[in-house]
């Protein structure tokens, strides 16, 4: 589970290749509960950041870097700082490990403090948290994904845009908890990151 820039270059292009597929979906997920546009706002950051990757960043840092200034800079609403910052916090931590579980933990809390999101809070961060001990133990299977994203279905949203709509929030899966999904299935499909 040790991270090269191959390694993480190859985990964002399936990654890219999952939002480019289903940003309609995304987008339809979001236009109950939010703005309507987190397929297309994902597609175009994570386009970019495929054709950033491309340049072959000198390490795993350079690469992290990249990937979370593109997202920052491409994305809109509140998805593009959250993935942005879960990026730029692997990025700060691959500095000392490139232990791919000890990276995304270092993710998860920088999501949770941009955010100010929990588990139970309908938000992305609720499919990090319960998939992140799966890829430790070596137990990440694409039917605990999934399960993890369904779970967002019923609950009702406490961060976030879909926060101002109470009650009428449950029974829609939290779109930034789909694309996290995306994200932990292209690392499922990256030879030699699990």
């Amino acid at each position: 589970m040790t991270l090269t820039v191959d390694t993480l270059t190859e985990w964002m292009n399936n990654f890219t290749a999952k939002i480019a597929a289903n940003q309609q979906f995304l987008s339809d997920l979001d236009t109950p509960i939010g703005d309507g546009d987190h397929g297309f706002n994902m597609n175009r950051g994570m386009a970019a950041v495929s054709q950033k990757l491309a340049e072959k960043p000198a390490s795993v840092t350079a690469a992290f870097k990249t990937i979370a200034m593109t997202l920052i800079s491409t994305v809109g609403g509140a998805s593009g700082p959250l993935y942005g910052t879960a990026f730029l916090e692997m990025a700060k931590k691959s500095s000392s490990t490139t232990d791919l579980s000890e990276l995304l933990d270092a993710a998860l809390a920088g999501i949770e403090k941009r955010g100010g999101a929990k588990p139970g809070d309908k938000t992305m961060v609720d499919v990090w948290t319960a998939l992140i001990p799966d890829v430790k133990t070596g137990n990440l299977t694409a039917e605990k994904i999934a399960s993890a994203v369904e779970a967002t279905k019923e609950m009702v949203a406490r961060r976030g845009r879909a926060s101002y709509l109470g009650e009428r929030s449950r029974g829609h899966v939290d779109p930034g908890s789909q694309s996290s999904g995306y994200l932990f299935e292209a690392m499922l499909e990256t030879k030699g990151l699990l």
